[in-house]
């Protein structure tokens, strides 16, 4: 935006000095060289009105693709946050199956649990 700011300010100033040196160097009348500047100005007023209008298109759509942006960043969270409540519970469940299986086998060979194996 600062750019566009820059840009903008650089603009004015264009027309501004425009408008001036064609009135001081103008060998029309004096109606003639009146009616230059307006036309002049209604020129500058045109495309000054023109950029402000696609300044705020240019904000108006980086606001939506913001929004748009927050919304779709809020749904893959929640989506990764289900899909982690799943993935916790399936090892959980696959947990409890190995200890189960380790009991199984424990119980088959007879080893005391409490005897460590070095």
């Amino acid at each position: 935006m600062g750019n566009n700011g820059n840009g903008f300010l650089g603009f004015l100033a264009g027309g501004a000095i425009g408008v001036m040196l064609g009135v001081l160097f103008a060998p029309d009348k004096g109606s003639s060289t009146r009616k230059k500047v307006l036309d002049e100005a209604l020129l500058v007023k045109n495309e000054l009105s023109e950029k402000a209008s696609d300044i705020i298109e240019n904000l108006e759509s980086s606001l939506n693709n913001k929004e748009f942006l927050e919304e779709q960043l809020d749904s893959m969270l929640t989506n990764v946050s289900y899909k982690a409540d799943d993935l916790i519970e399936y090892l959980e469940n696959k947990l409890t199956l190995l200890k189960e299986k380790n009991k199984s086998y424990q119980r088959k060979s007879n080893i005391d649990p409490n005897t460590s194996i070095d």
